[in-house]
């Protein structure tokens, strides 16, 4: 119970930085006098498996964003007053274009082409035909117009972004600040551009600052309290600035923060990029998958024995293992010779979840399994990054324990009625603690005793309630509710039964 416990114990812009993950876009209303939720009617726009970022509007009622297909990742224009159609603005085999942005005075739209052989360049496209032409020879990462002629972009320097003003009329530029973001935008009302500067060291704390491009007077916004790559304008003045799967509103003119908008996990996962249009009545965001959906995702190509769809779920280093971290092999490509080899043996094989976890970025899957008529019984713990998974854990039902189930459920009685006697006894004298796979953080019965004998006179109101439980061989997994005083906690722990009593418990924090 992993909550009981701890109540006492890509660079950007280079080749490597447009890091591939699995994102989509989503299309929001907005309206700022509404008494409810300001984003309404949402509508996933990209509704693609794999990357699809980096969205900004041409106007009002049209988005562009990158979108990757066929191993390339292409302009993508979403008509919204045109039955909500699509098409693509480029298609270039060479290569992939990055976040496009609509050109001052003109009908054409500037990306980052990141070209096979490396070469990384800002090119201008004809919204009509995606006919192009190079910009600029500077390694740019991102940039945002100022005028028809001047970007403010961040450029590569040693193992930074920085903050770069580039005149195209008369080919110069500067560098004005160092070591700062992604996000590149001009301030509503003004003549500045604001940017995220990520300070000289590691303790420093990240600011929002705005660039005054005539004299490159630089002058704070916002100091953050936790570092963020993104954030946007409102027509208005006020900034939204994603968390997560939320997202906090502040206004620079009384310098105040408050809510905006809080999304169920299940839909918006990890907020990493927004955009408003012109006229601030729509929003476009880029938001991570859950790790629930690319988990089924998985399940349901293995299930349709669809090896490319099965193996595009995963990182390329992905790493298989039994738990909890004895290494069966690592890497996308061992994994396609694996599963090659497995579909090649065998006529039938399908996967049945019949209990699922989910907590933070891990998902847990009691799974049944049949091959070719044999059916098995196994546990999969999957990690998730990026809405990828970046590792599975295998359990599976090794040392039969008729009793595990009852032990775990004599602790949990024990912990809810305050019986440090009962409690402690459930355990073996050599009990170890571990936070997942297998970081020890704990030893001993009479530690345990010690600990808990205290916490259970100190917490009046004290309850754990299981949610989901798995029963696997002599392992019992919990998924809990933990109540402690006014906080409540969800929490997942692994119990291992031996001769009658818990010898390891492992957390998932």
């Amino acid at each position: 119970m992993i909550q009981r416990f701890c109540f006492v114990l890509c660079l950007l812009g280079t080749l490597s930085s447009y890091c591939q993950a699995n994102t989509e876009v989503y299309l929001f209303d907005l309206d700022m006098d509404t008494k409810g939720a300001p984003l309404s009617n949402p509508k996933n726009i990209s509704n693609n498996h794999g990357y699809d970022n980096q969205p900004s509007f041409w106007d009002d009622n049209t988005v562009l964003f990158s979108s990757t297909r066929e191993g390339q990742t292409d302009i993508l224009r979403f008509n919204i007053n045109q039955g909500s159609t699509s098409s693509w603005v480029t298609n270039t085999p060479t290569g992939s274009e990055y976040s496009p942005v609509r050109i001052p005075g003109k009908d054409n739209i500037s990306a980052i082409r990141l070209d096979l052989d490396g070469l990384q360049r800002l090119y201008e496209y004809d919204i009509h035909s995606g006919e192009s032409e190079p910009i600029s020879d500077l390694k740019i990462g991102y940039h945002v117009w100022y005028n028809d002629h001047i970007l403010v972009s961040t450029v590569l320097v040693a193992d930074r972004m920085d903050l770069a003003v580039i005149d195209l009329d008369t080919g110069s530029h500067h560098i004005v600040h160092k070591n700062v973001g992604r996000s590149l935008h001009k301030v509503p009302g003004t003549d500045l551009v604001s940017f995220i500067s990520k300070g000289s060291s590691k303790k420093e704390l990240w600011q929002i600052k705005s660039l005054d491009v005539t004299d490159d007077k630089i002058d704070t916004i916002l100091t953050l309290v936790n570092p963020v790559e993104d954030m946007v304008w409102l027509p208005n003045g006020a900034l939204l600035i994603p968390n997560d799967n939320r997202i906090s509103l502040y206004n620079p003119k009384v310098g105040d923060t408050k809510d905006f908008q809080f999304f169920d996990k299940e839909q918006v996962f990890k907020i990493s990029r927004l955009a408003v249009n012109p006229s601030g009545t729509r929003l476009a965001l880029v938001t991570e998958i859950s790790p629930k959906e690319i988990v089924q995702r998985q399940v349901d190509t293995f299930n349709k024995r669809d090896l490319d769809g099965f193996v595009s779920c995963y990182t390329d280093d992905v790493l298989a293992q039994r738990f909890p971290n004895d290494t069966m092999y690592v890497g996308k490509a061992k994994m396609l010779a694996n599963y090659e080899r497995f579909y090649a043996n065998t006529k039938n094989a399908k996967v049945e979840v019949i209990k699922r976890i989910t907590i933070e970025n891990k998902v847990i899957d009691e799974e049944i399994t049949m091959v070719d008529g044999r059916q098995g019984h196994q546990v999969a713990l999957y990690t998730i990054e990026g809405g990828l998974i970046t590792s599975m854990t295998f359990i599976f039902p090794n040392q039969e324990t008729a009793d595990a189930e009852s032990v775990v459920q004599e602790q949990l009685d024990a912990y809810n009625a305050r019986d440090i006697d009962g409690f402690s006894d459930t355990y073996a004298d050599h009990i170890t603690l571990h936070n997942f796979p297998n970081q020890v953080t704990g030893k001993g019965k009479n530690a345990i005793k010690e600990r808990y004998g205290t916490f259970f006179k100190n917490t009046p109101n004290l309850h754990c309630k299981i949610k989901n439980r798995m029963v696997i061989g002599n392992k019992v997994i919990d998924e809990e509710q933990v109540t402690v005083n006014d906080s409540v906690v969800h929490a997942v722990a692994i119990y291992e039964v031996e001769n009658g009593k818990i010898v390891k418990v492992t957390f998932l924090r």
